[in-house]
C-alpha cells in the first residue's frame, strides 16, 4: 500500500513539475538574461555582442548582462553555461574553433556539442590568404608553387597553437603539400603586426583587420577562405576557385543554451535573434566589423558544429597539434 501510494506521489510531483517548466517557459523571459562570451572587451565577438544584444533586449523586454569570462582558451565560459541551470538565463555567444576545435585540443570538464542546445548560428566572416608585399606571388598557384620551390622558406603567423589563424594555415598547409613554418605570436594583432613588418610572410588575417592593409598595399591578398566572393572585395577569388575545391572555413558566432533548455525557449532566443540580423542598421554595423548576418535552424546550427568538430579533429591529429 505504501509503495503503491508513494508511486502517486512521484507521478505527481512530475506532473507538476512539468507544469511549472511549461509556465516558465511562457512568461519567459522575465528578467535580465546573462550573456557569457569567452573572450576579453574590445575584440570581434565582444564588438558583435553590443551591436545584437540591445536589439533583442528591446524586443524582448529584458536586459542582455555581457559576461565576458576569458580564460582557459575560451573554454572557462564554455564550462560555466554548460553547467548552468537550463532556464534560458544563461546563455552563451560561441565562436567557431572555440567550439568546434576545443574537444581535439583540450581536455575539457564538459562536451563542447553534447552539453548544449543549439540556438542559431547568426554571423560569419572569412578569413583572406594574404601575404606581405616582398612576396614574390600573386596568385594562390604561384605561392604554392614558389613554397614547393623553397620548402620551408616562408613563414605564416598566427594568433597561437590551435588559434583559428594557426588551424585556417594548417589546413591549407596539408592540401597544398607545401612546407612552410608555422610562427606563434600572443594573439591575432601581433600576428598581423609580424607580417605587416616582414617577420613572416602568410597570414589567414580577418577581413576587418585585413582589408585595411589590403587597401593601402600594406598586404597582398590572394584568396577568400569563403564558398563565395565578398562584396567588400569581388575581385578577389576563393581558394575553392583557385584549385582548392570545397574549401570553406569561415569564423562564425553563434548562441547556444545548456543542454536540456526548453524548446520554445530555445525557439524564442533563435528567433529574436534572426529578427535583430535582419534589421539594415544591424547589418551595417555588422558590415564595418567584418560580419555578414547568417539564418540557421537549431538543428543547422547542431550540424555545423558536429561537421567543424570532425573536420578540425583530423587537421589536428594529421598535423600533431597540441596545446601549449
Amino acid at each position: 500500500m505504501k509503495n503503491g501510494l508513494l508511486r502517486v506521489l512521484i507521478a505527481v510531483a512530475a506532473v507538476l513539475s512539468v507544469g511549472a517548466s511549461a509556465g516558465h517557459a511562457q512568461t519567459y523571459p522575465d528578467k535580465p538574461i546573462r550573456m557569457i562570451l569567452p573572450f576579453p572587451p574590445g575584440g570581434g565577438t565582444d564588438s558583435l555582442a553590443r551591436v545584437i544584444l540591445p536589439r533583442m533586449g528591446q524586443a524582448m523586454g529584458q536586459v542582455f548582462v555581457i559576461d565576458n569570462r576569458a580564460g582557459a582558451a575560451g573554454n572557462l565560459a564554455g564550462e560555466t553555461v554548460a553547467r548552468s541551470t537550463p532556464d534560458g538565463y544563461t546563455l552563451l555567444m560561441a565562436s567557431s574553433t572555440g567550439v568546434t576545435a576545443a574537444q581535439s585540443l583540450y581536455k575539457l570538464a564538459y562536451d563542447p556539442v553534447k552539453d548544449f542546445a543549439p540556438i542559431t548560428q547568426f554571423a560569419t566572416a572569412p578569413f583572406i590568404l594574404a601575404v606581405h608585399p616582398s612576396v614574390q606571388a600573386k596568385s594562390v598557384s604561384e605561392l604554392v608553387a614558389l613554397a614547393k620551390a623553397k620548402p620551408g622558406a616562408l613563414n605564416y603567423a598566427s594568433g597561437g597553437i590551435g588559434s583559428p589563424l594557426h588551424l585556417n594555415a594548417e589546413l591549407f598547409r596539408r592540401r597544398a603539400g607545401v612546407d612552410i613554418v608555422h610562427v606563434a605570436y600572443k594573439g591575432g594583432v601581433p600576428a598581423a603586426m609580424a607580417v605587416l613588418a616582414g617577420e613572416a610572410q602568410i597570414i589567414f588575417g580577418s577581413v576587418a583587420a585585413s582589408l585595411p592593409q589590403i587597401r593601402v598595399g600594406k598586404l597582398r591578398a590572394l584568396a577568400l577562405t569563403a564558398l563565395k566572393r565578398s562584396p567588400l572585395m569581388p575581385g578577389l577569388p576563393t581558394l575553392d576557385e583557385s584549385g582548392f575545391a570545397g574549401y570553406s572555413v569561415q569564423a562564425w558566432n553563434a548562441f547556444d543554451a545548456p543542454a536540456g533548455t526548453p524548446r520554445n525557449i530555445v525557439r524564442r532566443v533563435h528567433d529574436e535573434t534572426l529578427k535583430a540580423i535582419r534589421a539594415p542598421d544591424i547589418i551595417e554595423l555588422m558590415s564595418k566589423i567584418g560580419y555578414a548576418p547568417t539564418e540557421t535552424t537549431p538543428e543547422q546550427y547542431g550540424q555545423i558544429k558536429r561537421t567543424e568538430a570532425a573536420m578540425w579533429a583530423k587537421v589536428i591529429k594529421d598535423a600533431n597539434i597540441r596545446a601549449e
